[in-house]
This record gives C-alpha cells, structure tokens and sequence, in this order.
C-alpha cells in the first residue's frame, strides 16, 4: 500500500519514503512511526499507542520519542513549530493532517501484507531486479576445522554472482547469519528480502573436492535446480565458475533467459597461498584482537606464497586499519605507513579486483589520509561488483570523512539493503548517525544513534 501526500511517498510494502524521484533515507523506526501516524489519520494517536506500534510497548524516554518525532517532521519537510504535517495534540498525543491519497504499491497488491507470526523479522520488499541469498554450506569434511573452506568456497561464488549487473546478491555477513537456525528457507528469503535462495555443501578430501547446491524458489520453497560438482584441488576455481553459472542458468527461465556476462580468473595461481587467504578471511570475520593479528599473518603468509594475490594484501592492509581504530597498536606510526605500503600494491595489481580495491581503497583513505584516491578506488570497486556491500559501507564513510555527507547517506542506505541481517550493522547505522549529524540534521542523527546503540547491543 501507498499513502499520497502533497510530493511524498510512503510506501509500506517497500518500506521507502520518496519525495518525487527521490529516495529519502529515514530510520526504521521512523519510519514505523510516521506509518504508524499516515495510517491512523482519522484520530489523535496517543504517545502509549506509539511505544506500543513502534518500541512494542518498550518503555522509551520522552526524548527518544520526541527526537523521533521531530526526524518524522524533518523527513516530510515539517517543523515543530510550523506542525504543518503532524500536530501535536496537547497532553493527548499527535495526529497526521496532510491529505492523503491510498494507491497500491508499485508490485500491484492493494491489500496490506499479512502481519508476521509474533517473533519472526518482518518481511523486507522483493528488489526490483532478480536476487538471490547464497547461505553457508555446510561441511562435510568431517572436520571442523575445514569450516573455513566451506566458507571462503560460498564468499568466491558470491562474488562471482555478484558480477551480474542484473542480479541482486545479499551479502555474506547477512546470509551466514542463518548458520546456526535449522530455519524455513522460505523465511530466510522473506526476512531477507529475496525470491531466490542457494544452499549446499561443500566436501574435501586429499586433492579432491565436491560441491553440490540446491537452488530454491523462496516464496513456495520449491526446488529449482540441484546439481553436484566435482574434481581436484587444483580446479577449484573452475568449480566454483561452474556453480555460479550453472545457478544462474537454473534462474535464467524466470528471467527471461539473461545472459551471463562473466570474464572470470582466479585470483591466484597457488592453493597454499588461497588456502591461507580463506583462513585469514575466517579470522577477520571474529573482529576480535587476536583473530585479527591470526588474520593479518595468514595474508602475509599468502603474500609471501604469491606476490602477486592483490586481494591478500587489501586485507592486510585493513588488519592494520582495524588495529589502529580499536588501539590495538603500540607502534602507529610504523604501521600506518605498512597498512598504506601493502593498501597501495592491492589496488596497483588488483586494478580488476574489487575487494582488493575496497579494502585497499579504504586503508589508502584512513592510513595515508588519501581521502580521494580511496574515494576513487572504491568506486571502480562498485563498477567491478554493484552488489559488494563493504564497499558501499566502507565507501559512505569515506565519503562522509570528505564531506559528501548525502552522498555517504544513499551508500549507507544500500549497504543496509544488501545487507540486512549484518552482524555490523551498527556500524552502517553509527555512519548514517555521523552523516546526518555532519548535515545538520540533528533529529535523525539522534535516531539513527539510537538505532546504533540497539543493534550494538544486541549484537554483543
């Protein structure tokens, strides 16, 4: 459904606000809470049906509320003391005034969408483009520390997939949230907003290796496609070619039969260095002090293996980066000029690579205070891979750092979209806090803190 009013949108089946041709990036629970007042128009809504719609019954200071509702003025061009919009009702609470129109929502339903059953994530809207989560698979090595294997196997053919201009690729930090849920994947798709969903399995053994996936419809969990791959270690990178081709061809029916434009190349000719470099990505992934220093020896170790892996000194480069923002370094100095040393080799022999240009590009802006040159790394890292959400994220903050702080707002905003279910998303929300808060817009860099602060919380 979508409510009209003067030049806005609200859309609640695409959970957007537009004004015009323009997306107007605005809190989840601002959103829930202009929503909330569009929807019940008709009466004055009362500040215990707001914490009861919104906080689900939470008890909120009255600051929160308040600096909630002056973002909901501020999104829809309103004021506290213009009240144009939205009234405040003395000791009664608020009502929405602004005419407003009802029309479906651009996906042709008229009717609201089924509320989730109690407890679930509510349902993200479908992109407009095809899009597909590719879930953790599982290992079968019987052996756990083959866990990382299975892991950096699923981030190659998401990478892979994510070359595809036309298809939508959720992240991996969102679509591994499910690894420990014996969960419906229809409900990983609705909860992250796709209509496709890949699982697997992946098995090695001595030289050998095989991977088998399953590509499944996620609005009627029927199976598209299965198929199994298999062959020596040292095609592995064939492999995993063969797997995001083959799923895409599975798909290519209900897409009309788009085709796959892939130059792929494996981004190094030595396992024991890639073996290396899928570690090191495990331990990156904890964040932890230790994990890091574990991760950053791992990709010198891949380095010295072959001197040439573009992506292993990208993410050598950002240990040191990360290391140094969390005061992990008794030495900053020395290794800020490191971190910057490895960042410029990434992006000078990853020029085609887009991971080894965000992570190079990002440690460039922060170790070596080249707010441009990072800038303009990540960008061709986006060319590269539309769908890589550290680069949109690691992208908004630099560009928030150079000033750019609308455009650091939509690359926040698309990050959160390909990435909903992000163990880090409270540092994409804290970004969009830092952003607004550098526009001036206070209310909703408030709000946009406060959401940094649950999602951090609940994320430790």
């Amino acid at each position: 459904m979508q409510f009209l009013f003067e030049d806005f949108v609200l859309d609640l089946d695409r959970r957007e606000l537009t004004r015009g041709s323009e997306a107007i990036a605005i809190g989840p629970q601002v959103f829930d809470l202009l929503a909330h007042l569009v929807q019940n128009r008709e009466r004055v809504v009362s500040r215990d049906d707001l914490l009861d719609a919104v906080w689900s019954g939470r008890i909120v200071s009255e600051s929160t509320l308040a600096s909630h509702i002056n973002a909901v003025r501020k999104a829809i061009g309103d004021s506290g003391a213009d009240q144009r919009l939205v009234k405040t009702i003395a000791r009664k609470g608020f009502r929405f005034v602004a005419e407003v129109r009802e029309a479906p929502s651009l996906n042709g339903s008229s009717t609201p969408a089924e509320p989730p059953p109690s407890g679930e994530t509510p349902a993200l809207p479908l992109p407009e483009k095809p899009s597909i989560a590719v879930m953790a698979f599982q290992n079968l090595s019987g052996d756990p520390e083959q866990d990382y294997f299975a892991d950096g196997i699923v981030e190659d053919i998401i990478t892979a997939l994510s070359r595809i201009r036309w298809l939508f690729v959720i992240a991996r930090n969102s679509s591994f949230a499910y690894r420990s849920r014996q969960g419906d994947l229809k409900q990983a798709g609705r909860e992250l907003g796709v209509g496709y969903v890949l699982e697997g399995s992946v098995r090695k053994a001595a030289n050998r290796v095989r991977i088998t996936g399953q590509l499944i419809d996620a609005s009627t969990g029927a199976h598209l496609w299965a198929e199994r791959f298999e062959g020596a270690l040292d095609d592995i990178f064939a492999l995993q070619d063969q797997v995001a081709a083959s799923v895409v061809g599975a798909m290519a029916p209900e897409l009309e039969r788009a085709e796959i434009a892939r130059a792929q190349r494996a981004p190094t000719t030595s396992l024991n260095a890639y073996d290396c470099y899928l570690r090191g990505i495990a331990n990156l992934h904890r964040g932890d002090r230790e994990s890091i220093s574990d991760a950053l020896r791992l990709f010198e170790q891949a380095i010295a293996l072959d001197p040439g892996y573009a992506s292993a000194y990208g993410m050598a480069s950002w240990c040191y980066l990360w290391r140094r923002v969390n005061g992990w370094t008794a030495d900053r100095a020395r290794e800020a000029a490191e971190g910057a040393r490895l960042a410029a080799r990434a992006v000078e022999l990853g020029r085609d690579d887009a991971v080894a240009l965000t992570r190079g590009g990002d440690a460039l802006g922060h170790l070596a205070g080249d707010l441009d040159g990072g800038v303009a790394m990540l960008d061709r890292a986006l060319a590269l891979n539309p769908n890589l959400a550290a680069a949109w994220f690691l992208g908004g903050y630099l560009r928030v750092w150079r000033g750019e702080t609308e455009v650091a707002i939509s690359h926040f905003a698309r990050a959160m979209r390909l990435s909903p279910l992000d163990p880090e998303m409270y540092r994409m929300q804290a970004g969009m806090a830092v952003a607004h808060l550098f526009a001036q817009r206070f209310d909703a860099a408030s709000s946009w803190a406060e959401e940094a602060i649950s999602a951090t919380c609940r994320a430790f």
